[in-house]
């Protein structure tokens, strides 16, 4: 029976969540009309078509590329997407698999229905877009709130959207950050003494330093916003998706372009206090490096390293990040000060104790052994498979070229007739079909482990540290670590020492080498030192390590 998957979605979380109910029960009954059975379901909530970066189509195609079915079928080819380049690529790709896309509305899809269906999709977005930025021009305009609402302002009850007043309580909390940066304090800071006082931020969160300095470019955040002086600038910045990862980039637009309304009403800074802030920021500015997107920041801060962005506090949640020279220390307790977590590590340090601890779990004699008899086995099995197929294909070869040798006898004894000269056609086509897949195999050949294989793979694991913090593969080590390993969770252990808890598909691998080890040792020897835990996916029991 013919395998059809169902693909729906919906734009956004203003829309009714049954909206993918009513998507799938009509293509549920014209699925049923033709007779195919229903084998999975892909469904993508609250997200936009203009991107193909979504995690359900993302999963889908991923089964196509399987053969885990044979028709894709959607209410519309909008669902699917409404760029004319990626309902493209996708078709190109369901129809490199031999995978048919059908819709409710115009059934199969053809290479027509692409071009005109996806460059109306395509449209209709960029009409959108117009819309919804007129409507934010005119709300400018008219001296009402195109977007969000500031801290400091509360919207005020009406018929007229975007209307605000100045709140009182958070307008005290305005001028006193303009204040204190205007005196020398750091937005860090601030943000710290905010929080220990229990002053609470925009939405009800708590202050973090991004919150108070944002971009000067872009006039964002509190000490960028201009509506404090009762100036709203609107069309300060343009965002754009970048096709290569679905995310809006936001880019500064030259200030003859921006809508600048006086708003007098709302002004809760005074001039004076608000241009010493920018001569601050201004001179702030000329002591700090940037980096390539353009932040005021440190530029040895941003040095990726062979654990960056792995490294998670675990009381917080929040990452360990670069706090000072090669040291690790919990983001959130820097920045915002609400983390009890004060431990910091020396980035070599961490380096050395987690991968030490691989190391020596993955130096386990029998784990050797296994991975010398698993090469083998799939090395065999990879050498039958190429083998068998190839053994096929020679023998359909070789039953075509007999079957054409037959006709072009039969030609020569004067048999020949117009359907002899079509079967001959026919035979031809699928000989130098057959012959193209043929010259596209792998010849099979014999492959043998080197016998010094497993002396080599001890001195490369010996060699763990040094060989991934190697500056011409570090970047590279980096990423293959992100892909075995979700997060490294550090928090205080009962020595007063940070403990190390990693978490991820690497855990398998460390679980099976404890079992290995586990059979060579007391259960109860104990060996002093450091812990590292790994959590062996979700839904495993933590495993502690001694090392």
């Amino acid at each position: 029976m013919t395998r059809v998957v169902i693909y729906a979605r919906y734009s956004s979380d203003l829309q009714s969540e049954s909206s993918i109910d009513d998507q799938l029960e009509v293509c549920r009954r014209y699925a049923k009309q033709q007779g195919w059975k229903v084998t999975e379901i892909y469904a993508d909530r609250a997200l936009s078509g203009a991107s193909k970066f979504r995690p359900e189509l993302t999963r889908m195609m991923a089964d196509a590329e399987n053969g885990r079915f044979d028709i894709m079928l959607a209410e519309a080819l909008d669902r699917i997407g409404r760029k004319l380049a990626d309902v493209a690529e996708l078709f190109d790709r369901l129809n490199f698999h031999k995978i048919e896309l059908h819709s409710v509305a115009t059934g199969r899809i053809t290479p027509l229905h692409v071009g005109l269906l996806g460059t109306m999709a395509q449209m209709y977005l960029s009409d959108l877009r117009e819309k919804v930025r007129r409507g934010q021009l005119g709300r400018a305009l008219a001296g009402r709130s195109p977007g969000g609402k500031a801290f400091g302002y509360r919207v005020l009850a009406g018929n007229e959207a975007g209307l605000r007043e100045i709140d009182r309580a958070e307008a005290e909390v305005v001028r006193r950050i303009f204040k204190a940066f205007a005196g020398g304090e750091s937005p860090r800071a601030i943000a710290k003494q905010l929080n220990s006082e229990g002053v609470p931020g925009p939405d009800g969160r708590a202050w973090r330093d991004t919150t108070i300095r944002g971009q000067v470019e872009r006039g964002t955040g509190i000490l960028n916003n201009a509506l404090y002086v009762g100036r709203l600038e609107w069309n300060r910045c343009s965002y754009i998706k970048d096709p290569r990862t679905g995310k809006r980039v936001a880019r500064p637009n030259p200030r003859k372009v921006w809508e600048v309304v006086a708003l007098p009403n709302l002004r809760i800074v005074d001039d004076g206090l608000w241009e010493r802030v920018r001569q601050r920021q201004a001179a702030v500015t000329r002591e700090m490096g940037r980096d390539n997107s353009g932040n005021a920041l440190n530029r040895a801060h941003r040095r990726r390293f062979l654990l960056s962005g792995l490294l998670v506090c675990g009381v917080c949640g929040s990452g360990f990040t670069i706090i000072g020279k090669d040291s690790y220390g919990c983001a959130n307790r820097r920045s915002v000060g609400t983390c009890t977590n004060g431990h910091k590590i020396r980035r070599q340090e961490i380096e050395e104790r987690v991968l030490d601890g691989l190391r020596d779990r993955l130096m386990a004699p029998a784990l050797v052994e296994k991975f010398v008899q698993e090469f083998n086995a799939a090395i065999r099995d990879a050498s039958r498979d190429t083998t068998h197929r190839r053994a096929r294909e020679e023998s359909r070869l070789a039953q075509i070229e007999r079957k054409i040798a037959a006709i072009v006898r039969a030609v020569e004894d004067g048999l020949y007739n117009p359907a002899v000269k079509e079967r001959l056609d026919a035979l031809e086509a699928e000989k130098a079909s057959v012959a193209a897949e043929l010259a596209a195999m792998p010849v099979p050949t014999p492959i043998r482990l080197h016998p010094n294989l497993p002396q080599l793979y001890r001195q490369k694991v010996e060699a763990l540290t040094e060989t991934l913090n190697a500056p011409a593969i570090r970047t590279q080590a980096a990423e293959v670590l992100r892909s075995l390993i979700d997060r490294v969770e550090l928090k205080p252990g009962i020595d007063g020492r940070l403990s190390i808890q990693l978490h991820g598909d690497l855990a398998r691998i460390l679980a099976m080498c404890e079992t290995q080890a586990s059979k060579r040792q007391s259960p109860d020897r104990g060996l002093p030192g450091d812990q590292l835990s790994v959590v062996a996916g979700r839904g495993f029991e933590p495993l502690t390590f001694r090392l």
